[in-house]
């Protein structure tokens, strides 16, 4: 990894509209390498309840899907990193995979990140991001099989998200042999990795760093965001510790 990358995971509309512009500028500025920006959905299955909250927050306080995009679009006409979106299958399959996927692409979306559309039951996802230009990330846990990372890897994916333990976000995850071992098997993929799931101080990046290209900080930098006022300073100071 050159340079502690990192990809700063955050929800538009949490704490609210405004404010959450001013955390993806905190990101911005603090010299972030990627926006995973997730789309709030009502069961967010893979996500601890610090992301669950604040999904639930951002619904309250009246994110839809076109607020997202036009969120979304925004920031990469600001000059924003290059940016992936994560959402569920449910809201991707009611707007329909292929739109979903060309409206990514009309606003000049890196990737998509979908952790329930598996790459082997994926409703056309993978197909229509070939045709759009746009990466689909597939998410693995330590314990996928050989068989499936071989069938993976025969699709050649530009990103593989490895999520370093099963379960849910939110607590910090030990680095350890295991989760070493089960990165370096990723990487016989060809694309570039992105480590997630329990990332929450620079040691922990710093032993990813010979392991992977990217580590993925997600609840960390939700739990920085105060409950009032400008969330522009604890996420900047966060997100600069990290970088």
């Amino acid at each position: 990894m050159s340079s502690y990358r990192i990809m700063a995971h955050m929800i538009p509309w949490y704490p609210d509209a405004d404010r959450s512009r001013r955390v993806a500028q905190a990101l911005m500025d603090a010299g972030v390498a990627y926006l995973e920006i997730q789309f709030p959905f009502s069961d967010p299955t893979a996500d601890g309840p610090t992301i669950q909250a604040a999904c639930s927050t951002a619904l309250e306080r009246g994110f839809s899907l076109a607020a997202g995009w036009e969120f979304v679009a925004e920031l990469a006409d600001a000059g924003a990193p290059p940016i992936f979106v994560m959402s569920y299958a449910s809201p991707v399959y009611t707007t329909g995979v292929e739109r979903f996927v060309r409206k990514a692409a009309e606003i000049g979306v890196r990737g998509l990140i979908v952790p329930d559309l598996p790459f082997d039951a994926d409703e056309g996802l993978y197909a229509a991001g070939a045709e759009a230009g746009v990466a689909i990330v597939p998410v693995l846990a330590p314990d996928t099989r050989p068989e499936r990372l071989r069938a993976l890897g025969e699709l050649s994916p530009r990103y593989v998200y490895a999520s370093l333990r099963r379960g849910i976000t939110g607590t910090r995850t030990e680095i350890g042999p295991e989760n070493i071992a089960f990165l370096d098997r990723v990487r016989t993929l060809g694309g570039e990795v992105m480590a997630g799931f329990g990332i929450v101080e620079r040691d922990q990046v710093a032993a990813l760093a010979e392991h992977c290209e990217v580590a993925v900080v997600g609840s960390a930098l939700v739990r920085s965001i105060p409950e009032v006022g400008d969330p522009y300073d604890p996420v900047h100071a966060l997100a600069s510790s990290l970088v």
